[in-house]
């Protein structure tokens, strides 16, 4: 999996590393039981600090879609409960909505935008 951060972007560098794994993991790029590269590699690899590595790794931990393995490191365990994932699904689409309508977006380009990323993970 390629990993780019943009070091330009307002957004914090361990939540753009965090949601790069999240969609490489909808992506199947990276699959359940996959290792993610040590702290130390992934730092090196994409030229930030290991403790924001680290810290990308512990959110992800935290979020469910991590373990950490004494031997192999950080490894893809999507261990996620449905209703707690709708829950934060809903509060966070709640402000992108209310965005999207100020915009002027209209009901029907956010559901064709819905489709067009949700067939990007294999929806159906």
């Amino acid at each position: 999996m390629m990993i780019e951060i943009d070091f330009n972007s307002d957004e914090a560098l361990y939540i753009q590393l965090r949601n790069q794994i999240i969609i490489g993991i909808a992506t199947s790029e990276i699959c359940e039981g996959d290792a993610l590269p040590s702290v130390r590699q992934l730092a090196e690899d994409i030229g930030i600090n290991m403790h924001t590595v680290n810290k990308a790794y512990t959110v992800l931990k935290q979020e469910g879609f991590v373990k950490v393995d004494r031997r192999r490191g950080a490894v893809i365990a999507i261990d996620i409960d449905k209703l707690h994932a709708m829950s934060e699904m809903m509060r966070e689409l709640k402000v992108i909505l209310a965005k999207g309508r100020l915009k002027d977006i209209s009901r029907e380009e956010v559901h064709e935008m819905i489709d067009e990323i949700y067939n990007e993970y294999g929806g159906q």
